[in-house]
């Protein structure tokens, strides 16, 4: 009994221990219809993911999600998933429509309103911005109007711009789909560059109805889990 106690006590030492010394790292993720699950984002978001099958995509159990897989292993926390279906970087959406309400420049400022800081953010976007042709417009890193914030270039800057300056002790790591628009792309990669973040090339990514099937949500798992490494 008295060694039980004592493997006890050691256990709890040891976790305690862990818990304290950083060894389990949170994430946030700021993102789309990639990252959705109901029941797993804020509510009134729109979702793509859920127990009901999409089309013929196999992900019906959150289970089964690049997020929940990553977490997984234990070395991570999830804190706040805030991705909504169908959402762009900047203000246009689908059809020219005002995606003000949705777009990742808008939500961005959750992330960061109380609660605790993330070790890691992933931004997962500009799908859609590819998807949708939502303006591409240039770079730019300071001085934007309301007008340069429906574009996707400079929409995407200054979604750097603010998180950077908002959360400085997170590292922030920007997944890029594959099959997105060249121009698109080669801006982010510019713009990370620009503002010191990281990125990640997504490659041969398994979709269906271009979203990640099971085996896609393991690749972007394990992509994410060996670019970290």
């Amino acid at each position: 009994m008295k060694r039980l106690i004592s493997s006890l006590l050691f256990a709890l030492v040891v976790m305690s221990a862990g818990a304290q010394d950083g060894t389990v790292k949170t994430f946030s993720i700021l993102g789309d219809s990639y990252s959705t699950f109901q029941g797993h984002v804020p509510e009134g978001n729109a979702i793509w993911y859920s127990a009901v099958p999409n089309g013929e995509n196999d992900v019906t159990k959150v289970e089964q999600t690049w997020w929940y897989l990553f977490g997984e292993s234990g070395e991570y926390r999830l804190l706040k998933n805030d991705s909504y279906s169908g959402s762009t970087i900047c203000n246009t959406g689908y059809d020219r429509a005002d995606y003000t309400d949705r777009s990742f420049i808008t939500r961005m400022k959750r992330l960061v309103e109380g609660g605790e800081t993330p070790d890691i953010l992933f931004i997962f976007g500009a799908t859609n911005d590819s998807w949708a042709d939502a303006p591409i417009g240039e770079l730019q890193y300071a001085d934007w109007t309301s007008a340069d914030l429906y574009r996707c270039l400079p929409a995407y800057c200054h979604m750097l711009d603010y998180l950077t300056s908002a959360l400085p002790q997170t590292k922030i790591v920007c997944v890029i789909n594959s099959e997105l628009k060249y121009e698109i792309v080669d801006g982010i990669m510019k713009a990370c560059d620009h503002y010191g973040t990281s990125y990640i090339l997504l490659k041969d990514i398994e979709k269906i109805w271009g979203h990640p099937s099971i085996l896609g949500m393991r690749q972007i798992c394990d992509q994410l889990t060996g670019f970290l490494d």
